[in-house]
């Protein structure tokens, strides 16, 4: 009997340390401690997926599982997750998505960021820049032929009526973007009558033509169905890099570069993890992979850039104040739709 109770006791001894163990363990994993999972959220091309990924997977011996899908499909999912957050990571999306659910996202700022471009740095706490997309002209140089296009005036020539293309900013960031370019380029702020008459004058000439999408923009003018399109230099530089019959204008008046950003999501379950995959984003490593191995421009000041990237001190650089465009986005995109309303009919 006295044996029988020994054992029993051994048992129920080891049964109260394997739940303490079991319980350590999971709570290493709510906050990062032990985990070796991370899980990301991202709208990004797999070119950039390709050259970040496996090297920080190699790096860290941290397992990445991809979860891809549009920014604003993703930021709903955050939202629905919020009581049991199942991302680490959102990796990619504009400033505007992340501040206006700032709430979704832990405060963290990488001991790196001190090494970006000045502008460029995390100021809100909850956002990490990697890389920056500039509003660019996409021009098929065999259908140009002697046109001359520079900037955004040369593409009110009657010559180029109807043979423009560009998404509508309503429905396509990129589009907006070039919208809120032309009115800084244009007219020097986002409500002066020299902007929006710019604007009007181009709709004009666009004929009434809108492009489906923002990828149906480039595509067609590297297709040969345009002359022209109002784009973003990710897409732009990977058509010229793989030889199509095209060359990337940054607008004389001035190019405005919109940052792409990353945060760790709140209450996620592997948190170290996910500071971790931050600071390699913009470590010397991950910044030269993403300069060299893509068509995207990283903003470490000490990043090594391909020959196919347009070094920024040849290109006019203007700035976006993006505080007030990203809390009066719905007010512009008002004004523009009413604008081509008018011109349409």
């Amino acid at each position: 009997m006295k044996k029988w109770l020994t054992v029993s006791l051994i048992m129920t001894m080891m049964v109260v340390v394997l739940s303490a163990c079991g319980g350590n363990k999971a709570k290493d994993s709510a906050s990062g401690g032990s985990s070796d999972k991370l899980v990301v959220y991202t709208p990004n091309s797999e070119a950039m997926i390709n050259a970040l990924i496996p090297a920080f997977e190699k790096q860290t011996g941290v397992t990445v599982e991809l979860v891809s899908a549009g920014s604003g499909e993703l930021i709903k999912r955050i939202q629905s997750e919020k009581t049991n957050p199942y991302a680490d990571v959102m990796f990619g999306g504009a400033y505007a998505l992340f501040n206006d659910n700032a709430e979704l996202f832990e405060e963290y700022v990488s001991p790196n960021d001190k090494d970006l471009l000045e502008g460029h740095t995390n100021t809100t706490g909850i956002m990490t820049s990697y890389v920056s997309d500039g509003s660019v002209l996409l021009v098929n140089t065999n259908l140009a032929g002697d046109i001359e296009i520079n900037g955004y005036e040369d593409l009110l020539n009657p010559e180029l009526k109807g043979k423009i293309a560009m998404a509508d900013p309503a429905n396509s960031s990129s589009a907006f973007a070039q919208l809120t370019n032309m009115l800084r380029a244009m007219g020097g702020d986002y409500t002066s009558d020299a902007g929006w008459d710019y604007v009007a004058k181009l709709l004009e000439n666009l004929d009434g033509k809108i492009a489906g999408g923002s990828s149906k923009a480039h595509k067609s003018v590297a297709d040969g169905e345009y002359v022209v399109a109002l784009t973003y230099e990710d897409p732009a530089v990977s058509y010229v890099k793989d030889g199509a019959p095209v060359k990337v204008v940054y607008p004389e008046e001035g190019t405005v570069f919109l940052d792409a950003v990353a945060g760790v999501v709140k209450g996620s379950p592997n948190q170290e993890n996910a500071r971790k995959f931050i600071d390699f984003l913009i470590s010397k490593e991950g910044q030269d992979a993403l300069g060299q191995e893509t068509t995207n421009r990283p903003l470490r000041a000490d990043a090594v850039i391909g020959d196919f990237m347009t070094p920024m001190d040849q290109i006019k650089v203007i700035d976006e104040d993006v505080a007030y465009v990203a809390e009066n986005k719905a007010a512009i995109v008002e004004r523009y739709t009413e604008l081509f309303t008018n011109i349409a009919e």
